[in-house]
């Protein structure tokens, strides 16, 4: 049996406004709260309820199809000021069942390279938002940018974790192919899951670029995908903003 295991990630950045030398010592305040709701309320209209409409729609018309999401906790924080109807909405497509939550870093961050109580603190409390949201603790970790290391791994399966997505780099694979579930080498109760590199940027990267030869891209093209996949799962990701703005 062949699976294609599709996640999505949600996350925003914080713009920082402009700081003149002469600020220093006199202004602490280094947010720019303009742009951060500028941006994300555009990114909510025009990336984020279309996609996620579009996804419950296929929830809704067939049974089988399952979808997760992974979300920093600094991108709900934003979404709840500027654009609760994107939580709202994934709220709703929650009921079905359907839907998984993932977990990760809740600054969305590199603690995991650094300090090993930063990354715990971190994990646990983006897993309580999620719980908190959507009724459900968290069984896979997914850690900022896809970084991995057997330490890392090692980390998460002590933490309760059942399985953490990472990338299905060329020079750590060799030719072993991603479209297989792996194991940590320190945990091997921990399962992995590698994101395959090309079918996923010639959804988010590729998809609307009329230079290339796989273009226009259309969901009848199922030879795109069974000529690049051998076996199950392979890991799609790709972030709502990017999917829905070549809608």
């Amino acid at each position: 049996m062949k699976t294609i295991c599709l996640y999505f990630e949600i996350h925003q950045i914080i713009h920082l406004k402009r700081y003149r030398f002469f600020d220093i010592g006199t202004d602490h305040y280094y947010y720019d709260d303009y742009e951060n709701e500028r941006s994300i309320t555009y990114i909510a209209e025009h990336s984020y309820m279309p996609a996620l409409n579009v996804l419950h729609e296929m929830i809704n018309s067939d049974p089988g199809f399952k979808v997760a999401f992974s979300l920093s906790g600094v991108g709900m924080e934003q979404l709840e000021m500027h654009a609760p109807q994107v939580l709202e909405k994934l709220q709703e497509m929650n009921k079905s069942g359907q839907v998984e939550f993932l977990t990760e870093p809740y600054s969305h961050g590199l603690a995991g390279l650094a300090n090993e109580e930063s990354f715990k603190r971190d994990i646990t409390k983006m897993s309580k938002k999620i719980e908190e949201y959507f009724g459900k603790k968290p069984q896979v970790v997914r850690n900022s940018s896809l970084i991995y290391t057997d330490e890392i791994g090692a980390q998460v399966a002590s933490m309760g974790y059942k399985g953490m997505l990472t990338e299905g780099a060329k020079h750590v694979l060799g030719w072993k192919s991603p479209h297989f579930v792996y194991n940590c080498n320190m945990a091997p109760n921990l399962k992995l899951l590698l994101r395959d590199v090309n079918l996923s940027d010639d959804i988010s990267l590729r998809f609307s670029n009329k230079d290339w030869e796989g273009y226009p891209l259309f969901a009848s093209q199922s030879r795109w995908l069974i000529s690049s996949w051998s076996f199950a799962p392979s890991v799609l990701h790709s972030r709502c903003q990017a999917i829905s703005s070549t809608s």
